[in-house]
């Protein structure tokens, strides 16, 4: 049997609970533990409940908060004004951006969003089809 103590963010109260499982998962769990380096296995343990709590609130179409990065070519025609054309029609979902030079072609944008997550999800999405646009990715989380 493994203990496993759970706390919560707060700290105002700590819950212990024992749960049991097969050797072969634990050992495997461990390895898990030590390459994410994760100081125990409670820390590993609420990082999974969380994850999951923020998983469900996205199938569900919750307020959510996230960030979407993308890289994109800056010399590319017209490709700017079409970022911007998109952000200005997903604005009430747009809380901050930061535009970084990465080289002489490419730019990182980071896009801070709260939202729904259906219409982040979609922000992401046209995004990510402009011609020109290499790379984006959607980071999301739990609207507080």
């Amino acid at each position: 049997m493994i203990l496993i103590i759970v706390t919560q963010i707060t700290m105002a109260e700590l819950i212990r609970f024992g749960i049991s499982i097969e050797k072969e998962l634990s050992d495997k769990f461990d390895r898990f533990i030590r390459a994410k380096n994760y100081t125990n296995r409670s820390e590993a343990i609420r990082d999974l409940i969380r994850n999951n709590f923020v998983k469900e609130a996205w199938k569900q179409n919750k307020n959510v908060s996230g960030a979407i990065t993308m890289v994109y070519d800056h010399h590319q025609r017209e490709l700017v004004d079409k970022i911007i054309d998109i952000q200005h029609d997903f604005s009430k979902f747009i809380i901050s951006s930061q535009h970084v030079h990465l080289n002489q072609h490419d730019c990182l944008e980071i896009v801070v969003v709260k939202g729904s997550s259906g219409e982040i999800q979609k922000l992401a999405d046209r995004l990510k089809c402009i011609k020109g646009v290499k790379h984006v990715s959607l980071a999301m989380t739990q609207a507080s």
